[in-house]
């Protein structure tokens, strides 16, 4: 059976041409084998059901030709949701000004786990404001060295999605 890596980099060209990019791509289970994948827009508009369908539709259609899946399989397609992970340089970029909780590969001064108000990147760093002894203090964390990290739930990120998503259907009705 193909690795998850293996499908990424059979199914990634194709979504590129259709205005996606995937934000994860897991698969779990054995029968049948569970393949999730999480997409995004490369216009960084929402992902509605129409987007998760046609990338279902494209994928479903790449997977049978290529039969890289060996049992019964079950296809998931999602957007990242309002939480979403972080996943690409340009997310850390984008979601600046938002808190985010950051899990890295190794410890840092007996520390793997930090949360605080991302900053964006200063070249290969993520950029975190987190606070340190009631002080707001900056740190720098090696882009390479995270193991995951997530947007955490808050009132200005459902500001800011309520806002999105009434730009969205604005643009939709003009």
């Amino acid at each position: 059976m193909a690795s998850v890596t293996q499908l990424e980099e059979l199914i990634v060209p194709t979504l590129e041409d259709l205005g996606y990019v995937i934000v994860r791509l897991q698969m779990s289970g054995r029968e049948p084998v569970v393949v999730q994948i999480m997409i995004d827009r490369l216009d960084e508009k929402l992902i509605d059901v129409e987007d998760c369908a046609s990338v279902s539709r494209a994928v479903s259609a790449i997977f049978d030709v290529e039969d890289r899946i060996e049992r019964e399989y079950t296809l998931e397609v999602s957007s990242p949701g309002i939480d979403r992970p972080l996943v690409r340089k340009r997310d850390f970029e984008r979601f600046a000004g938002y808190e985010a909780k950051v899990e890295l590969k190794y410890a840092i001064e007996n520390q793997r786990r930090f949360r605080g108000k991302l900053l964006g990147m200063v070249g290969d760093d993520v950029h975190l404001e987190i606070n340190h002894q009631g002080e707001n203090v900056d740190i720098a964390l090696a882009f390479d060295d995270i193991e995951q990290a997530k947007l955490l739930m808050s009132d200005a990120l459902m500001e800011a999605s309520k806002k999105e998503l009434e730009a969205s259907k604005n643009q939709d009705e003009g």
